[in-house]
């Protein structure tokens, strides 16, 4: 896959090899990392390496001659690198992200300037599903989008799988895309995605896996490896909006889901509702310190832990809890 834009951009870091040798550097590095433990399976490949991402998000500034530009900061930097295409994106989510530069440059709708912290449009965020619904989210410097009405209506008319369009505002000084108040302006305020046989309901601050081609093949294999006989009760620690929780429920006795974000605890257990799932339960509560109570707990059993820690990874304080309940099985 070759991209014009990857030698600056910070989008991407391996566009300069092959897939093949990509997948071969990561298992390597993934080697490097693990063998010292066990055995490192061969790593699954993605069947398609391109416009798979259903997350997309680029920033507004201005070049040197005043145009409205758009695009990925510079790594370590704040200086924009702009395209006109992203290979990894979505295909609709690039053509809706070049029809809001249109309709800005339509409309006259000032973009942020991070040198005065003044303007409109700062960030545009596209979430979209497998059954092709699009959710288009604003993020602003200033509390008003401006043409707000006009831009939506042009926006919808072109193209018609948005089904909702949200108005974030940050006015922050921080690297973070999202700031703290978001609005409905347009649609559910969420779009609907169907994962290994399950439908979800995503919010803009959801978190979701962002390889749409990739993420059953995750979950069924984490399942898999689980090798589950149906009797076990299973902690799904950082469980996010329910997505491994539900999926883990039909193969397992008891799911219980721990999330500390309580927006996303509120959209697991819609979630749960949505699919008629009855034998998981989701508890607001940062992971370490519910498991810690639960080591505490003598009666407390736990067959197996399925973990999908945040960046930052799972912290001392839940390991040592791990060590105390010692489940039988653990899935990273």
């Amino acid at each position: 896959m070759a991209c014009k834009y990857a030698k600056y951009c910070g989008g991407c870091s391996l566009q300069h090899l092959s897939y093949e040798n990509q997948l071969k550097e990561k298992q390597k590095y993934m080697e490097s990392l693990l063998s010292r433990f066990h055995r490192v399976n061969k790593i699954i490949g993605c069947r398609n390496n391109e416009h798979y991402r259903n997350k997309m998000q680029v920033s507004f500034g201005k070049d040197e001659r005043g145009r409205v530009i758009y695009g990925n900061y510079i790594p370590s930097t704040h200086f924009i690198v702009p395209f006109d295409e992203c290979l990894i994106n979505d295909e609709e989510a690039n053509a809706i992200i070049k029809t809001v530069r249109e309709l800005i440059d339509k409309y006259h709708i000032s973009v942020f300037d991070e040198n005065v912290y003044k303007g409109c449009i700062r960030h545009i965020q596209i979430r979209c599903t497998s059954t092709d619904e699009y959710m288009v989210i604003f993020v602003t410097g200033s509390p008003v989008l401006y043409k707000k009405e006009l831009l939506i209506k042009d926006l919808i008319r072109k193209h018609p799988k948005i089904k909702t369009v949200i108005h974030n505002i940050n006015s922050a000084h921080t690297s973070m895309v999202l700031g703290d108040k978001s609005y409905v302006i347009y649609g559910k305020g969420y779009i609907r995605d169907v994962l290994c046989g399950l439908k979800f309901n995503l919010s803009a601050s959801s978190f979701y896996q962002i390889n749409k081609y990739q993420t059953e093949v995750l979950y069924n294999t984490a399942i898999q490896l689980a090798e589950f006989k149906g009797s076990e009760t299973v902690i799904d620690a950082y469980s996010g909006i329910g997505t491994i929780s539900l999926c883990l429920a039909s193969k397992v006795k008891e799911v219980i889901g721990v999330e500390i974000n309580e927006q996303a605890v509120r959209d697991a257990i819609r979630n749960a509702k949505l699919n008629d799932v009855t034998n998981v339960k989701f508890i607001a509560d940062d992971a370490g310190r519910f498991m810690e109570k639960l080591s505490r707990n003598r009666k407390a059993h736990v067959d197996a832990l399925v973990m999908d820690p945040p960046r930052s990874g799972a912290s001392d304080r839940f390991l040592k809890s791990v060590l105390k309940l010692s489940p039988e099985k653990i899935v990273y």
